[in-house]
């Protein structure tokens, strides 16, 4: 069993999940984490993004600011991890492309 499944987890997992504006899930998140926090989430997300696009190592760090180190660990986590990111950005491009 994995450790972020969780009693706990799972509870903020569903708790996001009934979530249904925008406007509440920036309340949300501003109450459970710290700016920093929420910037570093994002980050990771365009990072992957960019890192979907074929974007070099070197033009993510200067457009977003990541280290390395994090984009190294997004494209680990694209590539051979839960397929999270990879839903996500799917799920992304389709709502982008209806709009």
């Amino acid at each position: 069993m994995s450790k972020l499944h969780t009693p706990e987890v799972e509870r903020l997992v569903k708790a996001v999940l009934k979530l249904e504006t925008e406007e509440e899930c920036f309340s949300f998140f501003e109450d459970i984490c710290t700016i920093k926090e929420i910037q570093d989430m994002s980050q990771r997300l365009q990072v992957a993004e960019m890192l979907n696009q074929n974007k070099s190592y070197t033009e993510i760090s200067k457009e977003t600011g990541a280290s390395t180190a994090t984009i190294s660990r997004v494209n680990k986590c694209l590539n051979y991890g839960s397929d999270g990111y990879r839903r996500v950005l799917d799920k992304l491009e389709e709502k982008e492309q209806t709009e």
